[in-house]
């Protein structure tokens, strides 16, 4: 089917129904119907969306010890809620380029442009654009999956083989990262074949506590569970860890020492501080108990010195 504009002179009002009725009826039909598929796919994606965000927080309300300290921060449901309104967007975009360009193609059937070579040419250049391009498609296909997925997100520190470091930035092509240094890494996707996240979800702090050997151990552990168990009720930890610490016991006894091991479950990323604070602490517990840390073994004087 041709569209033409019929002759005017010689045109009746039979003949006018008759040509609205065709070619232009079927184009304003098919732009339409292209209107509607793209309005209900794009309800769809973001119903999809909400359904998996309220499922998501569902499923982190539900993790243990885990309410109090999403109640202070939000970062784990925050950062999903991103990664998916970001992957709806990109669906988004992907239905409204396939919908119109088969509503385009199809008009363009309808009033008669010949299709065959101009999808002829757009083939070729296709195959020669997909030949020099192919990193380029493999970056933005891993950075799909990666966004999917939710493998890492801004804020987090990763280990991608090459470097370790903080995410700046995620796009569908390069990952930002700073090292420990300052510097600036820009990785591609795609050239990325492993990932280490450390602070995604939930760290663990480890301390372990020297005493020396001729001390009361369990006088020791006593007052290190008194230590833990303020630090779990103060206000400025109560959200940071998601239980109370564990004092596991003794981890080793070696040269004069005993090492007394604690450990504890925090919010991503927020360990080391609460490695630090709990050191701190139990020192100065130590020392209003009179639990003794174990003294350093100097080399008599006169003897050789140390290597």
């Amino acid at each position: 089917m041709t569209f033409s504009l019929p002759d005017l002179s010689t045109l009746t009002w039979a003949e006018v129904g008759d040509w609205l009725t065709g070619t232009p009826l079927l184009v304003l039909t098919t732009v339409v119907l292209g209107i509607v598929a793209r309005w209900v796919l794009h309800r769809l994606i973001d119903r999809v969306v909400t359904t998996a965000t309220s499922r998501r927080a569902e499923h982190l309300a539900r993790i243990p010890g885990a309410g109090r300290a999403l109640q202070a921060v939000g970062v784990a449901n925050a950062r999903h809620v991103q990664r998916t309104e970001t992957v709806g967007a990109l669906l988004r975009s992907i239905t409204t380029f396939v919908v119109y360009g088969i509503t385009a193609l199809t008009v363009m059937s309808l009033i008669g442009i010949p299709l065959g070579p101009m999808l002829a040419s757009a083939s070729v250049g296709g195959v020669a654009l997909a030949f020099g391009a192919q990193s380029l498609v493999k970056d933005f296909l891993s950075g799909v999956f990666m966004i999917v997925e939710d493998q890492y997100g801004v804020g987090d520190v990763i280990d991608t083989g090459e470097v370790v470091g903080t995410v700046e930035n995620v796009s569908l092509r390069v990952t930002q990262l700073r090292d420990a240094g300052g510097m600036t890494w820009y990785v591609r996707n795609g050239e990325i074949i492993r990932i280490g996240n450390k602070t995604q979800g939930w760290s663990t702090a480890i301390v372990d506590v020297p005493i020396a050997y001729d001390q009361d151990v369990e006088k020791a552990i006593t007052v290190i569970r008194d230590v833990v168990g303020v630090m779990d009720d103060d206000d400025a930890y109560k959200d940071i860890l998601l239980e109370e610490p564990n004092v596991v016991g003794v981890e080793s006894i070696a040269n004069g020492v005993i090492t007394i091991r604690i450990i504890a479950k925090t919010i991503a990323n927020e360990q080391f501080g609460v490695q630090r604070e709990m050191r701190e602490r139990v020192k100065a517990a130590f020392d209003r108990a009179g639990v003794r840390s174990p003294q350093p073994v100097m080399p008599p004087y006169g003897g050789a010195a140390p290597q």
